[in-house]
């Protein structure tokens, strides 16, 4: 654990990825990408660093992970030294936009449950493909996954999930990203067994660190964050799913 946590590093330091996704559908994605080892990817947000170092350790790639919480950035450079691919792996702990606008064209973007993924401040999908396209190579891949509205959710639960991000349909996730250009090549909905482990295990971390860190100065911020998303999902989570979208950008 870092020597400064929050509720972020302390829920998903020990996920299997930092969203309600599993990394075989994950695997699934950058397979169907063809993508050749030395291809450059970009991980925004890249968290615990554990789909970094997925791609590059299973596929070869050299990845660029972008984490801009400093707490988080310590756990995924901690996974990253350990991992076989180390030198496949280059953590930049900063803003997306500052990364995106230093790097070439790139052959894969993964951005996955990311606040300001292009960094411009951009809420809306639509508006977020469309930046990104402007990052990749002709015939380059976008590998995104977010929360998903399964049915129209009640006022207060829309705006309390939209408090950061602003979420759509399945079919409007689509409907965006084929008017920012991209072809949709897979769209795998997470089981609900995802979210679940994702939730519960997210809670039971922070819950078994506050009882075990009662007096730390950072217990109240943690309670406060752990209490607020499980009062999120517990009124809210029947009306979300989680997306992941494997989308193309049309070659020359």
């Amino acid at each position: 654990m870092p020597a400064s946590v929050n509720y972020h590093c302390i829920a998903y330091a020990d996920l299997e990825v930092c969203n309600p996704l599993y990394m075989a559908t994950v695997d699934a994605a950058a397979t169907r990408t063809g993508l050749r080892p030395g291809a450059r990817a970009l991980d925004i947000g890249t968290g615990n660093g554990a789909i970094a170092v997925r791609l590059a350790e299973a596929f070869g790639l050299d990845v660029t992970a972008v984490e801009l919480d400093p707490a988080m950035a310590d756990i995924a450079r901690d996974r990253i030294s350990a991992s076989p691919a180390a030198d496949r792996v280059t953590l930049r702990q900063a803003a997306s936009g500052a990364v995106l606008a230093e790097l070439a064209a790139l052959d894969l973007i993964v951005a996955t449950g990311t606040t300001d993924p292009a960094g411009d401040g951009q809420l809306e999908p639509a508006a977020i493909f469309s930046a990104l396209s402007r990052h990749l190579k002709p015939g380059g891949w976008l590998m995104w996954g977010d929360l998903i509205w399964n049915a129209e959710p009640p006022v207060p639960v829309r705006q309390i999930f939209e408090l950061t991000n602003r979420y759509t349909t399945d079919a409007d996730t689509r409907t965006d990203a084929r008017a920012a250009g991209f072809e949709v090549v897979s769209a795998d909905i997470s089981p609900r067994s995802a979210m679940d482990y994702y939730i519960g295990g997210a809670d039971r971390a922070a819950r078994a660190w506050l009882a075990d860190n009662p007096d730390a100065p950072e217990a109240a911020a943690v309670r406060t964050s752990a209490d607020r998303v499980k009062i999120m999902f517990d009124f809210g989570g029947d009306y979300v799913d989680f997306g992941l979208y494997l989308l193309r950008k049309p070659p020359i």
